[in-house]
């Protein structure tokens, strides 16, 4: 049972790489985690505060493209329309979004040990606090709408109203990560200030 459970999931997960471009989901994975395994074991300290701004730069950028230009223009499209732009766009974003997220914090916590900064800086705990909503919102929220909108993409019949509705949904909390996400930049821009 165990085995063809993982093989199943292992078809699924195949699926979603072919919808998003085997080759989009390499460049997407590799490039960033390569740059932050590069930064943090061999490169100087400034090229690991590059990676940290440039993937923090495209999280922040997407997520206010998609919250406040993606989100209202799609929202005045037919749902089933709307289904269309994402089946094309949650595959890529899947992959995309976590690892952007995932190195930009991991880079930000290396960056914060390098730089001997106290973890009782109100700064400091200000720019967690938020980090820590945008991973629960992230993980809690944004990730099981996108799996619950790949369930319906892979079924025998899709649901495009519940595809719309949740492709929507994430696109309006995108808007709030990106602005949250500002929130971290205002902090982070004057934490050594």
């Amino acid at each position: 049972m165990a085995a063809e459970k993982t093989q199943a999931q292992a078809g699924i997960f195949s699926r979603i790489v072919q919808m998003a471009s085997p080759a989009f989901v390499l460049i997407a994975v590799f490039i960033p985690i390569g740059a932050l395994v590069y930064a943090a074991n061999f490169g100087p300290l400034v090229s690991l505060n590059y990676v940290h701004i440039m993937t923090g730069a495209m999280w922040t950028g997407i997520d206010l493209f998609m919250g406040f230009v993606l989100g209202p223009s799609l929202g005045k499209m037919e749902p089933r329309d709307r289904a269309v732009v994402f089946k094309r766009l949650m595959p890529k974003m899947t992959f995309l979004m976590p690892v952007l997220a995932g190195v930009t914090v991991t880079a930000g916590l290396q960056l914060t040990s390098h730089m001997g900064l106290s973890l009782s800086s109100p700064k400091l705990i200000a720019a967690l606090v938020i980090t820590g909503i945008l991973t629960i919102q992230g993980f809690g929220l944004l990730l099981p709408n996108e799996i619950q909108i790949f369930k319906e993409l892979l079924s025998e019949k899709a649901n495009t109203d519940k595809i719309a509705r949740l492709g929507m949904r994430n696109a309006k909390l995108g808007g709030i990560q990106g602005l949250l996400q500002l929130g971290i930049i205002f902090v982070m821009a004057t934490i050594r200030v």
